[in-house]
């Protein structure tokens, strides 16, 4: 039977398209996985750039899923004073604190680190240099993806330190604003979860991360933020991982 024609006149979704929607793979995984002939589509091997109707059978080499099963996730308690990407500023990435000797000892997995776990090792989403909490960083772009795709939907949890810059407590109608009603570069705000977690301290559950979104949401309504640390994403929390020192994601731990 004739290999698939790459070139010919759009029709139907993109193989590489389909297998991220049904979460076989990130765009890139499936572009690489069809390169190396890892693909079928009902019955035929893929190519790349190949277009196939929305409900194809699409099958993977076993090769794929033992290479995508060897892609370490880590969750990093990481600390101020350290960047979640690249160094900048002559601040370290929080990456740089992702060494043997710095892996929590309540780690009891199976999984023993390699430097080249490092390899593409890549934050999925961002705390900034003055906030501190639950980083995740990832060889895994379908993980990736889930945290910080346009669509996303994960929760992220944060407890946020505030001065009041106006006298007295935050009026009750201020408070509702930081849970829906606020703007930011023009665009509104998605929902949020916001309440009083103690005199000083708010919580704040997040779907979205726009760049220092909390800070910018407590300055429109009158507070200062002056601490700031996320404890969970997902279904997966910070708990007692030191401040420096981080673990493997779980084999059973799903951050939705």
């Amino acid at each position: 039977m004739p290999m698939p024609d790459a070139s010919a006149p759009p029709d139907g979704v993109r193989v590489a398209k389909l297998m991220t929607e049904r979460g076989l793979a990130s765009r890139r995984e499936a572009d690489a996985w069809i390169e190396a002939g890892w693909v079928r589509v009902n019955g035929e091997l893929a190519v790349l750039g190949q277009r196939a109707a929305p409900d194809a059978r699409i099958e993977v080499d076993p090769r794929a899923r033992q290479e995508q099963a060897e892609r370490v996730t880590v969750l990093l308690h990481k600390p101020v004073g350290y960047v979640s990407g690249q160094a900048e500023d002559g601040y370290p990435p929080a990456v740089s604190l992702v060494q043997a000797t710095t892996r929590w000892a309540g780690d009891k997995g199976p999984r023993r680190f390699h430097p080249g776990q490092l390899r593409g090792l890549a934050p999925a989403g961002r705390l900034d240099i003055d906030s501190t909490g639950l980083l995740v960083l990832t060889q895994d772009g379908r993980i990736a993806k889930q945290l910080i795709g346009d669509d996303s939907k994960v929760e992220k949890e944060y407890l946020v330190r505030v001065q009041h810059l106006r006298p007295g407590r935050l009026p009750d109608e201020e408070l509702q604003r930081l849970r829906h009603g606020l703007s930011l570069d023009g665009r509104a705000l998605r929902p949020a979860k916001v309440s009083w977690a103690n005199d000083d301290q708010l919580r704040f559950v997040l779907r979205e991360g726009r760049k220092r979104q909390i800070r910018r949401m407590c300055e429109l309504v009158g507070l200062k933020v002056v601490g700031l640390k996320r404890v969970r994403i997902g279904s997966v929390v910070l708990g007692q991982l030191p401040p420096g020192q981080w673990r493997y994601l779980g084999p059973h731990e799903r951050f939705a």
